[in-house]
């Protein structure tokens, strides 16, 4: 029974993912530039969310991409602002069921929960600050840009593992509709935010890449 229940959550989260980010009016899909389109959906492709990742994505496909730097950007912007809305959203479930005085233990997790996306949403605003800095280093590498790169990594995985622990806290049935939506939105900042970590991956893997052949030639 209990791994009947674990797979219709999976099905149940799986088809949220998909009916979460708006469908897009035909007429902005008429104006992706197709070469984005096309970047970005063979980016996606090594992510864990693949689809999630190329609808997030799929908005800043008007103009073109200078390659996996913008990528990246633009993949923690997303994870950014679901977890700015997923926070808001917390605060006003937090506040709904203190008022009705109905349930202490719901309060208490969500309570945890804000706290953790709170955390996610400082770790990421630190993260694209530390990019910042680091791409406006150039292409030129030094330990400094290896120190900035390290910073951007440990950020956002933290951003990631704190709304994981939300998800994780959550229990896996038996949750009231309104439970059931909170962990659905905390699962969606931990999936963009995999997403991004990926995509910065991949973007700092040509930096330390070099990193070996700098070292010996100083």
């Amino acid at each position: 029974m209990a791994q009947l229940n674990l797979t219709w959550l999976v099905m149940f989260l799986s088809l949220f993912s998909f009916l979460a980010t708006p469908v897009e009016p035909s007429s902005l899909t008429r104006h992706r530039n197709p070469k984005s389109m096309t970047y970005i959906e063979s980016s996606c492709k090594g992510t864990l969310y693949p689809d999630l990742c190329i609808r997030c994505l799929a908005q800043y496909a008007k103009s073109p991409l200078n390659g996996p730097q913008h990528l990246a950007q633009h993949a923690l912007s997303v994870s950014l602002s679901r977890a700015v809305h997923t926070k808001g959203y917390l605060l006003e479930v937090a506040k709904e069921i203190q008022a009705m005085k109905s349930n202490k233990r719901e309060y208490l997790t969500v309570q945890d929960c804000v706290n953790q996306i709170s955390d996610s949403v400082e770790q990421i605003n630190q993260a694209m600050k530390e990019l910042r800095s680091f791409n406006q280093h150039g292409t030129s590498m030094n330990d400094k840009m290896l120190w900035h790169i390290s910073n951007v990594e440990t950020w956002v995985s933290t951003a990631l593992t704190d709304a994981s622990s939300c998800v994780y806290a959550l229990p896996g049935h038996r949750m009231s509709k309104r439970m059931a939506s909170v962990k659905i939105k905390a699962m969606n900042v931990a999936q963009v935010t995999s997403n991004a970590l990926f995509l910065f991956h991949r973007y700092a893997s040509t930096y330390q890449k070099a990193a070996p052949k700098i070292t010996k030639k100083t």
